[in-house]
Order: structure tokens, then sequence, then C-alpha cells
């Protein structure tokens, strides 16, 4: 295996110390003023990190750039980077919750009943949701409530950084699961009337096509369109922010029901859009709470893996 490159080493060294210490300190303020401090670290990531700010304010003007202007745009783009300092914040402090009565006192849960709906026809729910606010909570609060959710995601670069998501991750029942491995996993889950969660607003390499988003072709993955379809499962839309009120909102909305033609690849397209559909909505609710130094739309046609 090729030694990673001494100035890489170095850089993920102390990002893994750095937030040891974050999570050791987290606890030692008070909820108000380590969130505080953790914005103020953002705006600091946000004057420091010169590539990852000019591919949030080019995306954020690539998706509102006909309805708000350069300065608007700008200030947003700041914002995105405090609001992902808090949110960070709230995720590396909830590594100190044990109960689900420790979580609500600064998590409020919207919309179980929608859930518990999908959980009654007995053929498993798959959790959607995105890269928007603290999204890592919501495994917690599913966790908590006994869900014991199947958590798919992308793996870190540095092993330590790595293992400590995992860890997280896999606190309090949930089961992390790296994307692209264990299918046959997630199948059984959905088929025994479990529930796994996943993300699809981002271009990763594994099975894709392209869908639109905010009106330009975005490289999807198509795994969970896959796992709807071929298990029946109840898709179950769900996001969290950090309101104005100081707390954390999550939102567990109705079912996305499946469309199915009998045709394969129509059915993986339309399924597709349709959970992007839902990405969007939310995202332009909270567009300070996204992910826009992502490269969404750097895959171009041609490129996707099918």
């Amino acid at each position: 295996m090729e030694k990673r490159p001494l100035k890489k080493r170095i850089k993920y060294s102390a990002l893994y110390f750095f937030i040891k210490f974050l999570i050791f300190f987290s606890n030692l303020l008070p909820r108000k003023v380590w969130l505080s401090f953790c914005g103020w670290l953002g705006k600091i990531a946000y004057t420091v990190s010169p590539k990852p700010r000019a591919r949030t304010i080019n995306h954020l003007d690539l998706a509102f750039g006909q309805s708000k202007s350069t300065r608007e745009i700008v200030a947003l783009s700041k914002e995105v980077f405090v609001m992902l300092g808090k949110n960070a914040g709230d995720i590396l402090r909830s590594l100190k919750v044990k109960t689900l009565a420790d979580l609500n006192k600064f998590l409020v849960t919207h919309g179980l009943e929608n859930y518990e709906r999908a959980f009654a026809k007995g053929k498993g729910v798959m959790f959607l949701t995105s890269h928007l606010g603290a999204f890592d909570l919501q495994i917690t609060n599913m966790a908590l409530r006994g869900l014991n959710p199947n958590i798919v995601g992308t793996a870190l670069k540095d092993d330590r950084l790595n293992e400590l998501l995992w860890e997280y991750r896999n606190a309090y029942g949930a089961i992390a699961i790296e994307r692209g491995k264990e299918s046959v996993r997630l199948f059984k889950a959905l088929k025994t009337g479990g529930s796994i969660a996943i993300l699809i607003d981002q271009d990763t390499k594994v099975k894709s096509r392209f869908v639109d988003f905010f009106g330009m072709k975005a490289s999807t993955p198509i795994g969970a369109t896959i796992l709807a379809l071929r298990t029946g499962a109840a898709v179950v839309p769900t996001y969290i922010y950090l309101d104005k009120d100081g707390k954390q909102h999550m939102h567990i909305l109705p079912e996305i029901h499946l469309v199915v033609t009998g045709d394969e690849e129509t059915d993986l397209v339309v399924n597709t859009q349709n959970f992007t559909n839902f990405t969007e909505q939310i995202v332009r609710e909270h567009p300070e709470q996204w992910v826009w130094m992502h490269e969404r739309w750097k895959t171009r046609p041609g490129e996707e893996i099918v």
C-alpha cells in the first residue's frame, strides 16, 4: 500500500487530535456558549479555507444566482460555514448523551407517527435523509428510540477519523455500514421489518443516474431506489436543522410512495428523481445548513457508474 505524503499525514493527524480535543471540551461549557464558539470556528474555517469557500460561493450562485444578488450569496456562504460549525458542535457534544431524555433537552422530534404508520406495513422502513444540519443526530435519535437503524455512509479518508465516526454511529444500537458493502445485510434488515438510513445527496463513486437537482443534472446514487423497489420498504424522508429557538428539530415526513411501471430503468430514474426532489425542497428551506462545499455536480454525463 502506498504511503500517504507527509503533508497529508500531518494534516489528518492534526485534525484527529483537534477533534479529540473538541470532544473533550464540548461538555465543559454551557451548550449556548459552546455553539457560539463552534460558530466562531466556522467563521475561521471560512477565512482559511479558500477552495471550500470558493466552491460554496460558486454552488450557491448556480442554485440561487437568478434570485439572489452577489452580496446575498456571499453572506449566505459565510452563514453556511457558521452553521456547519454549530451543527458539528452539537454532534460532538452529543457523544456524551446517554438517554432519550438527555437528547430531548435540545432535540425536538416531529412526525413520529409517520414512522409508526410506515413500520406497521411490516416491510421495513428506509429513512431517506441528507447532509443537512446535524444529520448524524438523527441516528442517535432513532437508536435511542430502539429503532436500531442500519446507517449507510461513505468511509472517511483517514482511518482514525473513520473509526471515530463509526464508533459514534454504532452507539446505542445503530449499525454503521460502509457504502457499497454488505448489501445483503441491508436487504435482510428491510425484509425482516427493520430500518435503514441512507443519504443520496452527494456525488459518489457508486451506481448512479443523472436527475435534476436545482435545475442541473446531478449524478445521484440509486442504491436507495433499488433497495426500495426490491423489498417494498416504505421510504420515509427525514431531516434535521438548528432552529432560531436554539434547538435541533428533526422532522419525519409521510412516506414517499414508489412509482412502479414495470420498466426497470424508468423506475430507477423516476423514483430517484422523486427522492431528490425532497432533498432540494428541504435545502431550499434551509440553504444555510447544507454542505455546499461538496462537488455535487462534479460527474458529467458518461462518467457515472451504471
